[in-house]
């Protein structure tokens, strides 16, 4: 029998996040800390934060693992850069990302083990996810946890982490977004063509928004960042997999209509994600 996966729709995610009461002060909307950023990729954990910023996070925090890392992002000196050991001890952020341009050496590593231990909700994408698919131990940590944790893998590092192959999972992409969920007891959106999603409570839900010109660089992290981003302002974290999983495929729908298609990048889709958040009813 197919299975029939409902669809997540603008109507259904536009309320999630509530308007902004007039006395608003920053530290009511929440703090994010973003923690990657190896040498060569410390652009990976800039574009999170820019997203988990630009979309209305009221702090956010960088720590990037990289010894030539930046002091301050030039293009957003709005974000608080740090070294990523640091940023980890950083006092009672409400989201945390790892994984952005992380890398899979032994600090990386070190700095994954201890992520998990903290007591706040976990966004894992990109070289987290790959040192969980080496990590068997530390697998056994994150499925431990009380707090909620988000897992957004792209086929490949689906594929590792349910030591099949790519083609097998293609093949059956809900039941293995679903098999991940049980696995290590977290949240998933399985990314591609018709994301899935599969909530901590086991509901399953397809996306359709999106295209392909969003098959370009940095596009997971700003997915990253835009969960950080509605988890910080304190949307629970399946109903923030929901919104950013849709509004980051219709953001990039938004620029296909202005045929950007071709050459589309991470930080305009941020931009129009942004934008299209703010004309959308709540």
């Amino acid at each position: 029998m197919i299975q029939r996966i409902p669809v997540i729709t603008r109507k259904q995610v536009s309320h999630l996040l509530k308007p902004r009461p007039h006395d608003s002060h920053k530290g009511l909307f929440g703090t994010a800390v973003v923690v990657g950023g190896e040498r060569g990729m410390v652009g990976a954990s800039l574009l999170a934060g820019r997203a988990a910023l630009k979309l209305g996070a009221g702090c956010v925090h960088v720590g990037l693992l990289a010894d030539n890392a930046p002091a301050v992002d030039l293009l957003q000196p709005e974000l608080m850069l740090h070294a990523a050991a640091d940023a980890l001890k950083l006092p009672a952020p409400g989201v945390l990302v790892i994984g952005c341009g992380l890398g899979t050496t032994l600090a990386a590593q070190k700095l994954l083990h201890d992520a998990l231990k903290l007591d706040c909700v976990l966004v894992l994408d990109a070289d987290a996810l790959n040192i969980l698919a080496q990590r068997p131990d530390l697998q056994g940590v994150l499925a431990a946890r009380q707090a909620a944790a988000i897992i957004t893998p792209h086929p490949g590092e689906a594929s590792r982490l349910l030591g099949c192959s790519t083609a097998e999972l293609q093949a059956a992409r809900a039941p293995s977004a679903q098999q991940l969920a049980r696995q290590l007891n977290c949240s998933v959106a399985l990314k591609g063509a018709g994301s899935i999603c599969v909530t901590r409570a086991g509901n399953t839900w397809l996306n359709k928004t999106g295209n392909p010109g969003m098959s370009a660089p940095g596009m997971g992290d700003v997915l990253s960042g835009m969960l950080a981003a509605f988890i910080a302002q304190g949307v629970a974290a399946d109903d923030a997999l929901l919104l950013a999983v849709h509004l980051h495929g219709a953001a990039g729908d938004a620029l296909a209509e202005q045929h950007a298609t071709l050459g589309m990048t991470a930080t305009e889709v941020t931009e129009w994600a942004r934008w299209l958040l703010n004309q959308w009813p709540t």
